[in-house]
């Protein structure tokens, strides 16, 4: 029996107390509700290298945030900041740089980009070797020691750490387009086995590189609409052709329901359950009997004690690839049958774009927000698909009586978590 302090299964309800977000449509979870229940779109074209010869040259960019010289990891770690700062600013939770509870942030993988690379490189043109053993043997040299961060995975996490003062060790996870949701479902179980009382989850990506546009090409993943660029992320659409690329970051501050009452925060949801499962049939495409997302649908279900018939409202991971929105309208359609018919299901992705790692940390928000407003953010560039009857709430937002959320994270690689949301308990 549940009750405004446990779950369905005797554990502690967990509930979100802040909020941030940095996406292409702003910095603040205001500002980028505000323009994305407003049907605004946040790609454009890339401005901030060359895109001559690239099949893709539009993006979700994030253009607001001061990061200069610009590199990945740099404007990486400014969003997921810049997030958990406001988050943890609503939650008005701890001291100042003193968090009281753990860090899980989904971050990149950790890389040099191609101009380092060009710069390590060419850093000793004497040196008579050639290749990958000049690239090592130059990186040796002492000069390029401030380049160590682009390359160590952890060094997000350690930052925010200094920054906000979590406890403990903090936890770097990369579970593909999943990762977001991976850093609220690990908060969630160490909240309910009483290892904290709060956490303090981030995801964050700025993959709108040059590699990672040719990684994504490469693999045929990505829009190639190019004249109109807010007219090419096309959720669910008959005319889709690929995601397009997006940086953003998105933070919640969780806790359990007891602590957030006994220091008199404003509970903005509860997170009522979250489940996964993997696959391993293909690193892009899903198994085609769905067998996987179909699981980490019921499994979440189940661990958040709701009945199909009672999810109002679905967040799709809807990429905007012909695969993608097929297998997830396949697998909702399996556990939810028929209510899917009477279920709104929308994609933020035709506004923001796909931020890949921060994409369910995002969308989690977004989840949130819509609980708390009673508004559908809608989903643009809708041409119906006879295959895919659904209501994606087309172009324009809409009210409505909004109780329990499903969040869909899919990722590449077969990795599947789902979250669901519901108000505060009566």
């Amino acid at each position: 029996m549940a009750s405004r302090t446990l779950d369905h299964k005797g554990r502690p309800v967990v509930v979100v107390t802040g909020l941030g977000l940095v996406t292409s449509l702003g910095v603040g979870a205001e500002t980028c509700w505000s323009r994305l229940v407003a049907g605004h779109s946040g790609i454009k074209p890339i401005r901030r290298f060359s895109t001559q010869g690239l099949k893709t040259t539009i993006a979700g960019t994030v253009d607001d945030l001061d990061v200069a010289p610009y590199s990945a990891f740099d404007l990486s770690t400014a969003m997921a900041e810049s997030a958990a700062e406001e988050a943890i600013s609503q939650a008005k939770i701890g001291r100042t740089a003193s968090f009281p509870g753990p860090l899980i942030v989904a971050t990149p993988p950790s890389e040099f980009e191609w101009p380092h690379l060009r710069e390590i490189y060419d850093a000793h043109p004497n040196n008579a070797l050639t290749g990958y053993k000049r690239l090592l043997a130059n990186a040796r040299r002492e000069r390029f020691g401030g380049l160590a961060r682009h390359v160590r995975f952890s060094a997000i996490a350690d930052h925010l750490k200094q920054r906000f003062g979590t406890e403990g060790a903090p936890l770097s996870v990369c579970t593909a387009c999943a990762s977001g949701a991976t850093t609220i479902q690990l908060g969630l179980e160490a909240i309910r086995r009483g290892a904290t009382d709060a956490a303090l989850c981030i995801g964050t990506d700025a993959t709108v590189h040059p590699e990672g546009l040719i990684r994504f090409s490469l693999l045929s993943a990505l829009s190639t609409a190019n004249s109109e660029p807010t007219k090419a992320s096309k959720p669910f659409s008959r005319t889709r052709d690929g995601f397009v690329m997006a940086e953003g970051a998105g933070a919640l501050v969780l806790e359990s329901y007891v602590a957030a009452k006994a220091r008199g925060a404003k509970i903005l949801g509860v997170v009522r359950g979250c489940g996964e499962k993997a696959d391993e049939f293909h690193r892009t495409r899903s198994k085609p009997d769905g067998a996987a997302m179909i699981g980490a649908i019921r499994k979440t279900l189940a661990d958040a004690g709701v009945e199909p018939h009672e999810i109002d409202y679905i967040n799709a991971h809807g990429t905007s690839t012909p695969e993608n929105d097929k297998m997830e309208t396949l697998s909702l359609r399996a556990v939810l049958g028929d209510h899917l018919l009477r279920t709104p299901i929308s994609s933020n992705k035709s506004m923001v774009g796909h931020t890949l790692i921060a994409a369910g940390s995002l969308e989690a928000v977004f989840s949130i927000l819509t609980l708390e407003r009673g508004v559908l953010p809608p989903t643009l560039n809708y041409d119906p698909d006879p295959d895919l009857p659904l209501d994606v709430v087309p172009e324009q937002s809409r009210q409505a009586r909004v109780r329990t959320v499903l969040s869909n994270s899919f990722g590449f690689g077969g990795q599947n978590v789902c979250v669901v949301f519901s108000g505060e308990p009566a």
